[in-house]
This record gives structure tokens, C-alpha cells and sequence, in this order.
């Protein structure tokens, strides 16, 4: 029997057997990893850099940006760093604060897609109304409010999962230390308060997934009003990677969270964990870079004006 006092380190799940394989998972993780840095970092640079992008799409845009920057840096490292030395340890404290940071990024970037969805809303169907009701300010304040929400989220989500007596151990059957998996470790008396942050997870993320088809179902009813083909086609452009991103992060998400114990095996959680945690913010520079063109016209600037200098 264990309890929470006894406890000073979790064992994570391991990527395989045997060091080869986990030496191929460290450098195909490397090699996403820094591409996540490199796309994310290049729309960072752009957006801060070229004056043509300070406007409220592409300072969302850099917002969502430095979330992925942050969530893919709480878990991937330590995972690359257990795979090398062969290792699947991780200190109390260091979960607690992998659980608090991951948990504090996710939800900072689901309520930021809310934002983006409501972005597009007003630009494609109150166009006139845009720099009112998207201004400087406005825009500053809904940023803080993201953040905001989702730091009171994840304290609470932290302090309730930590505060539960763990009586099963301290294996955590995932790559990094995440709260379903850490409530398998807890006592079965804590059922009441594992149904409390169940429902307080599934409010916040049936709120932002309400919000966001609500200001798409609004969409699509005034795009599909508009007379010309180019103008249709211009406004689904400009919604499309939004809409990819919104997808591919909800989809995994709620597969990872809300699928039934009969579907949970090791190998299937792991993989859901990944597409939902390391997929998301690799590709989503790439999603957005491909689809927008003052994106690509930002970012040869900014490579013309790098190689200029090195001239």
C-alpha cells in the first residue's frame, strides 16, 4: 500500500522495451520538437517583426504561438531526456508542476480558439464594426482573460489531484504526468471529488466548443449569402486554418478525455496523448503559414533581411 506522504517520485510509461527503439522515439520526438520550435518561433518573429501584422487576427495568432511553444516544452523534453537515459522517473513536485503547466497552457489555448473564432465572426459579418469592437485594448483584455481563466483552472485542477490520499501506486501509465492517469492512482473513497473536476473540465470545454460553432454556424450562414465566388472563397480562407487547428485539438482532446474505461489500453492512450499534446503544436505553423499569404510575405522578409545582414 502506498499513500501520498510515501510518495517522492512517479515512474512513467515508457515509449518501449528496448533502448534501440527508445533511442529511434528520442530522435523522431527531437526532430518534431524542434520543429515545433522553429515554425512556432519563425510566426513569433514575423508577427513582432512586420508592422503590416500588428492587427487582432495575428496578435491572437502569436498569443496561440508562444501556448504552443509552452505545452510542448512542459512534456516533450523531459520524455526525450527519460528515453536517452533509459530512465521513467520523475519527482513528486516536478510532476505537480508538469500536471499545473501543461494543464495551464491546454486550457490558455482553447479559450484563445474561442477568441479567434469570435475574431472571425466579427471580421466576416460586422466587418464595419471590427477596429470598435476589436481594438487594441479589447483585444489586450480578452488575451488576459484567456490566460486568466486558465490559470485558475489549473490551480484548482492541480491542488484537487494532489490533494487525493494515492493508494495505487506510483505508476503513471502515460509519457508525462497527466490527471486521469494520476486519479487511477487514487483511493476509490475520492470518487465524489474526481466526478467534481470532471464536470468542472467538461463546463469550461463545452462553453469554449459551444462558443466556437455558434460564431461558425453564424459564419457560414453570411458567407454563403455572399453573391460572388471570390468573396466566398476569400472568407472561407481566412477561416479554414482556424477551423483545421479547432478540429484537430478538439477532436484528440476529447478522445484522450472523455472515451469510455473500456477503451483504455496503454498503446491507444499513448497515441492519443501524442496527437493531442506534441501533434498540435508542430503542424499548427505549418496550417497556418500555408493558408495565409501576409504570413509567407512576412516570413521572406524576415529571411531576406536576415541573409542582407549577414552579407
Amino acid at each position: 500500500m502506498y499513500n501520498s506522504s510515501s510518495i517522492t517520485e512517479f515512474l512513467l510509461l515508457a515509449f518501449a522495451d528496448r533502448w534501440e527503439l527508445q533511442l529511434l522515439h528520442f530522435w523522431l520526438f527531437l526532430g518534431i520538437y524542434l520543429a515545433a520550435l522553429l515554425g512556432n518561433g519563425l510566426i513569433i518573429t514575423a508577427i513582432a517583426c512586420d508592422h503590416h501584422l500588428h492587427t487582432p487576427m495575428y496578435f491572437f495568432l502569436l498569443n496561440l504561438s508562444l501556448l504552443d511553444l509552452g505545452s510542448i516544452s512542459t512534456t516533450l523534453p523531459k520524455a526525450m531526456a527519460n528515453a536517452l537515459w533509459d530512465s521513467r522517473d520523475i519527482s513528486y513536485l516536478g510532476c505537480a508542476a508538469q500536471v499545473f503547466f501543461f494543464l495551464f497552457l491546454i486550457t490558455a489555448e482553447f479559450s484563445l480558439l474561442t477568441i479567434m473564432a469570435y475574431d472571425r465572426y466579427i471580421a466576416i459579418c460586422q466587418p464595419l464594426h471590427y477596429g470598435t469592437l476589436l481594438g487594441s485594448r479589447a483585444c489586450v483584455h480578452m488575451a488576459a482573460a484567456a490566460w486568466s481563466t486558465a490559470l485558475l483552472n489549473s490551480l484548482l485542477h492541480t491542488a484537487n489531484t494532489f490533494s487525493l490520499p494515492l493508494c495505487q501506486g506510483n505508476v503513471v501509465n502515460q509519457f508525462f504526468c497527466e490527471i486521469p492517469q494520476i486519479l487511477k492512482l487514487s483511493c476509490s473513497d475520492s470518487d465524489l471529488r474526481k466526478f467534481g473536476l470532471l464536470l468542472v473540465s467538461i463546463c469550461v470545454a463545452f462553453g469554449c466548443f459551444v462558443l466556437i460553432m455558434l460564431s461558425y454556424v453564424l459564419i457560414l450562414r453570411v458567407v454563403l449569402r455572399i453573391p460572388s465566388e471570390q468573396g466566398r472563397h476569400k472568407a472561407f480562407s481566412m477561416c479554414l486554418p482556424h477551423l483545421i487547428v479547432v478540429s484537430l485539438f478538439i477532436s484528440t482532446g476529447m478522445f484522450a478525455y472523455l472515451k469510455p474505461p473500456s477503451m483504455s489500453f496503454p498503446s491507444l492512450d499513448l497515441a492519443m496523448a501524442v496527437l493531442y499534446s506534441v501533434m498540435p503544436p508542430a503542424v499548427n505553423p505549418l496550417i497556418y503559414s500555408i493558408r495565409n499569404q501576409e504570413i509567407k510575405d512576412a516570413l521572406k522578409k524576415l529571411i531576406q533581411s536576415v541573409v542582407c545582414q549577414q552579407e
